[in-house]
């Protein structure tokens, strides 16, 4: 038995008849409801969930006739906590209500504010429309269109964190046990896979995966698939944002382009549920999408992606030869290494919660793991905007989400839009200079103790999830001690190079390191700003130099020939 189909609820007192009308082209897969007043939308948000459906999108016009629109959407928020919100003001409205709505936005009251439209055909409102409904289409825990199929008995340690890793990766899973009608479709069609859990992807050989690493290799492959004899232009390591703008500028300017990344694409941004400031999303995006949208213009230029790649060794070419990037899959020659691995969250060191890591607790936002909250007690440990993207997602599915920070004030670690959102959430509650100093459960967490910095004081409370995103230590033990790099493990480049290691007395190169035709950007870098942004921008900026090396690597090869 298949489920409801979700609905979209119109609400407007005047012209709801119009918006019944505009919405006409998305009948076909959702249920249109219309109400004329909050207290009506109530009523058919209840009836619809009463018959077992759920609420896609709420589209209201600015001005309800019982109740202000932003209360309004806090009442609908209570009820169905994942449903998208759109203003569709009437256009004789547009300006006069705009200025004093606006500002909701940014506090996470609602998702867009648009025109409703005037005319046939309006595909930017449909635009913003589609947006919303795609994401909410990514958050649902059994998503309709599924690109690959997970048989398992379990909800174990290994099956989340495949699942995260397609999610990152843009494919939507469901997780099928192996006695439904499913499973045993899939098993019978790969009599010869024994063991769980089997993954099965379309046009790609079905694994038994005992590693997230076996299905990123089964789906897109090993650098051996590479000419090894073959020497690339560049070899990009890690594919979050400045590894995917490093990529989507080399391989547009023809050089060609290998990019290396031990997990998902995206890195740590991919994780994101939401970034609302990253410049030309004024409706914010997710960062699987933004990683997935630069990853499709890399491919487009030509860029070849290995995913599940951990890069064990970088071996530097000595009088001209190329460089030999090393994976336990293979090793690719480049003339030139861009280095974006990033970084990873540091360990809480606390080791009764280590023991129940993938069992309720999480290093980093694990996305899928946040549709398995729903309803329970939730702590985010972190005083970034990781953090708080983290904990704004969760509230979706969560009863509570408790953000615990050693600090006095998110303030000196968090986006202000960020602050708004979480002081406006009433699931999200704050706990200052306080951290997590045990926990424990039966097979799963269940319990955590917090300890007031100041005082001593020690609690416990119940939990369910603890997601863990503790600042950054860089992603690098596989450079060659050639490659400098300061007291925390992050690589030097420029002027920040100790003047004892200048080429010829002068410093590398702004993004160069200590080796030529190896180059640093984004997180990984000592000196970076650690921000999305920033990172793409250093991607951008790092492709000159390659130019150049590139140019003068070839200019003495032309010297040298006879």
């Amino acid at each position: 038995m298949s489920a409801p189909t979700p609905a979209i609820v119109l609400v407007s007192e005047d012209h709801a008849d119009d918006l019944l009308d505009e919405f006409g082209r998305y009948a076909r897969d959702y249920a249109l409801e219309v109400a004329h007043s909050c207290a009506d939308a109530l009523a058919v948000t209840e009836r619809v969930r009463a018959a077992g459906g759920t609420v896609a999108l709420f589209v209201a016009e600015s001005v309800l006739p019982d109740a202000p629109i932003l209360a309004a959407f806090g009442r609908w928020r209570e009820v169905v906590p994942t449903a998208r919100r759109l203003i569709a003001a009437h256009y004789s409205r547009f300006l006069l209500d705009a200025p004093g709505l606006r500002a909701g936005m940014a506090k996470g009251k609602y998702d867009a504010y648009l025109l409703m439209p005037r005319g046939p055909r309006d595909e930017e409102f449909h635009n913003a429309v589609t947006d919303l409904l795609s994401d909410w289409g990514s958050t649902v825990p059994d998503p309709e269109v599924v690109a690959v199929k997970v048989i398992s008995p379990a909800q174990d340690v290994l099956t989340l964190s495949i699942r995260d890793f397609l999610d990152r990766m843009g494919m939507p899973s469901r997780v099928y046990h192996p006695d439904s009608q499913v499973g045993r479709a899939v098993r019978e069609q790969h009599p010869d896979q024994e063991g769980y859990p089997l993954v099965h992807a379309p046009d790609r050989p079905a694994v038994v995966a005992t590693s997230v690493r076996d299905v990123a290799l089964s789906i897109y492959g090993a650098p051996t698939d590479l000419d090894v004899d073959h020497v690339v232009d560049v070899v990009v390591v890690g594919g979050g944002p400045a590894g995917l703008a490093t990529a989507v500028y080399a391989a547009s300017e023809g050089l060609s382009v290998v990019v290396l990344e031990a997990e998902a694409i995206g890195g740590q941004a991919g994780t994101s549920s939401m970034i609302r400031n990253y410049l030309g999303f004024p409706r914010g995006i997710s960062g699987m999408r933004l990683a997935q949208r630069a990853r499709n213009q890399a491919l487009r230029f030509g860029t070849r992606f290995f995913t599940g790649q951990v890069v064990e060794e970088l071996r530097i070419g000595k009088d001209g030869a190329a460089h030999v990037v090393c994976t336990d899959a293979g090793r690719v020659h480049t003339r030139s290494v861009v280095v974006t691995s990033g970084v990873t969250y540091r360990k809480l060191r606390v080791e009764p919660i280590e023991r129940l890591v993938g069992m309720g607790v999480h290093y980093g936002a694990a996305m899928s793991a946040a549709r398995e909250m729903e309803g329970q007690d939730v702590f985010v440990v972190g005083g970034g905007n990781s953090a708080g993207q983290a904990a704004v997602h969760l509230s979706r599915f969560a009863r509570s989400v408790t953000i615990v920070v050693r600090r006095r004030d998110l303030a000196e670690t968090m986006s202000a839009y960020l602050l708004g959102e979480i002081a406006y959430n009433p699931r999200i509650a704050v706990r200052t200079r306080a951290t997590v100093v045990d926990g424990g459960g039966e097979g799963h967490l269940e319990w955590l103790c917090l300890e007031d910095v100041d005082i001593g004081q020690r609690t416990r409370v119940p939990a369910y999830g603890l997601f863990l995103l503790l600042g950054a230590e860089p992603h690098c033990d596989w450079l060659p001690p050639e490659v400098a790099r300061d007291g925390r493990g992050f690589v030097l480049t420029g002027r920040d190079v100790p003047k004892d290691r200048w080429p010829d007395g002068l410093p590398p190169a702004n993004l160069a390191t200590t080796v030529p035709g190896v180059f640093a950007a984004g997180d990984v870098r000592s000196g970076s700003m650690k921000r999305v942004a920033a990172a793409s921008g250093e991607g951008a900026s790092v492709v000159p130099l390659v130019h150049a090396w590139l140019a003068e690597g070839l200019e003495e090869r032309r010297v040298g020939q006879p």
